[in-house]
């Protein structure tokens, strides 16, 4: 189960790394507002995709390399490592918020810059729900007898 819900979460970040790459490449071929922003979008998502990827690959290199006898083990540790993630994760995005709005204020006359706060400021955002959503759901598939739940 915690496997599924694994491949899960790097599949629906891979799939927002794809989009907010392809919008960012849209966005680049318009007004400078929209070419800041589109900066930030093909940054972020580029970020996004290798994490996502190298997760995934990650994980899958320690199933396999784990016997069957440490299999309890290896599900426990992996399920609090990446809860321990998503909630660290999560209090990072409300960083990358801040630092958004915070760009977006330094020029305010400068169509780029306000772009480019604003990206950051909405990828920030997507993340933070995205890690916040995964890290509330992952409680449920603790087990409630292992300490390291809590």
């Amino acid at each position: 189960m915690f496997r599924e819900f694994q491949k899960q979460v790097s599949v629906r970040l891979l799939v927002w790394a794809f989009l907010s790459i392809v919008a960012g490449l849209l966005m680049r071929r318009k007004k400078r507002f929209w070419q800041g922003m589109g900066a930030q979008f093909i940054s972020w998502g580029a970020i996004d995709g290798l994490i996502a990827i190298g997760g995934q690959l990650s994980a899958e290199h320690r199933l396999r390399h784990t016997s069957e006898a440490e299999m309890v083990d290896r599900l426990r540790k992996d399920t609090r490592n990446l809860r321990r993630a998503l909630w660290f994760n999560a209090g990072l995005d409300i960083l990358y918020m801040i630092g958004g709005l915070w760009w977006m204020r330094q020029k305010p006359n400068d169509e780029y810059q306000i772009g480019n706060g604003l990206g950051v400021f909405i990828q920030g955002a997507f993340l933070f729900v995205f890690d916040l959503y995964h890290a509330l759901k992952i409680q449920k598939l603790a087990d409630p007898d292992d300490e390291t739940s809590s």
